[in-house]
Order: C-alpha cells, then sequence, then structure tokens
C-alpha cells in the first residue's frame, strides 16, 4: 500500500528545486514552444492566464503570439475576440475573477506583491492555463496550498478547459487527489503533452 507523500515538504521540495533548476532556458524555451504549438489547434479564444512567480514558467509571451496570429490571420476583430485574463482575488469568496490584460495595461499590486490589471473589464474564460508546483497522472495539481484554482474551478460556469503548465521534473508518481481537488483537463510540460497520454486524448 502506498502512503500519501507530506504535501507541505514535497511542495518546498519543488519549489526550491524549481527555483535552481539547471538548464532553465532551454526548457522554458521548450515549454514556450509546446504551449504555442498547442494552442494553435485550440478553438478557445478567452484565455485566463497567470503572472509567473517563484520560478513559474512565463506563458505569457506564448499568448501574446496567440493573440497577435490571430489578428494577421483573420484581420483586426480576431484580435479583439482573442483575450488575455488575468487573476484578481476575490476576498471573499477567495476564488479568482480573470481581467482583461495585455502588455502596458494599468497594473497594480494585490495582497501578495503578485501584479493584477488595474480598472480592466473582467472577462470569462473559457480556456484557463494553471501553474502547477508538482502533478501527477489523471491530471492531479499540487500548487501552494491555498485553493484558489479549485475554487475558481467549482464556481466557473461553465467551466472553463484547464491546462496545467509545469517542467517536466515536477512530476510526482505517488501524488494523490484530495476530495476537494478539481482535476485538470491537460497538463503541457517542456518535454511536451503529459496529460492525457496521445492516444488517450483522441
Amino acid at each position: 500500500m502506498s502512503t500519501r507523500p507530506d504535501k507541505k515538504a514535497l511542495r518546498q521540495r519543488l519549489m526550491a528545486q524549481r527555483q535552481s533548476l539547471p538548464g532553465r532556458a532551454a526548457r522554458s524555451a521548450a515549454l514556450h514552444a509546446a504551449l504555442q504549438a498547442w494552442l494553435a489547434g485550440r478553438p478557445e479564444t478567452c484565455m485566463g492566464a497567470y503572472w509567473p512567480i517563484k520560478g513559474e514558467f512565463d506563458p505569457l509571451p506564448a499568448l501574446c503570439h496567440w493573440q497577435q496570429e490571430g489578428q494577421q490571420q483573420e484581420g483586426r476583430q480576431a484580435n479583439q475576440r482573442r483575450r488575455i485574463g488575468l487573476p484578481v482575488m476575490d476576498k471573499a469568496s477567495k476564488t479568482l475573477a480573470f481581467h482583461d490584460w495585455r502588455p502596458g495595461c494599468p497594473m497594480e499590486m494585490d495582497a501578495w506583491g503578485i501584479p493584477q490589471p488595474k480598472g480592466t473589464p473582467a472577462i470569462a474564460p473559457d480556456l484557463l492555463l494553471v501553474p502547477c508546483v508538482g502533478y501527477a497522472p489523471g491530471g492531479v495539481r499540487l500548487g501552494y496550498g491555498g485553493g484558489f484554482y479549485d475554487r475558481t474551478l467549482a464556481a466557473l460556469r461553465p467551466r472553463p478547459y484547464a491546462v496545467g503548465l509545469a517542467f517536466a521534473c515536477a512530476f510526482v508518481a505517488d501524488l494523490l487527489p484530495e476530495p476537494h481537488d478539481a482535476p485538470l483537463d491537460a497538463i503541457l510540460t517542456d518535454c511536451g503533452l503529459a496529460w492525457p497520454a496521445e492516444a488517450e486524448s483522441h
């Protein structure tokens, strides 16, 4: 019988590993390429993302490329349809709302010192990019322990397609979900699509 790993200790170990990750530039470039290629085949036009902290992969350059590519392919109106949102926390519900973001838009610091859009409208993402401290088979995600994404995914209607982003070294084979954990629909790493397996995605 397997035992559950100590999530607090596991989280600290994985975060320290990510902060001192060897070959970070090459790994980030590989994940950037994997994300760009994956987005090219998706139908969604409204993207919820995150501002990277604590050594997380930065998805925003790939999303800006995705937004600009839509404009080039379909004309100026398509760029307006392809929207990017960054999270703003609702203190009462402890869930995340996503507000329109573009490079250079007004920003302010939240209670944790993370930049968030200031005064921009809320959007309803149909695809959500979620940072992972760790991940496991079945779309299991280890986050920072606050439960914000789990509550947000449980509250959003319709539920957006949720994609975890992580470096491949964050894989934890014996990580088991808690009852409140919201499984992710897919996980992308610098090695490509980690979940679902290629044969399971058709």
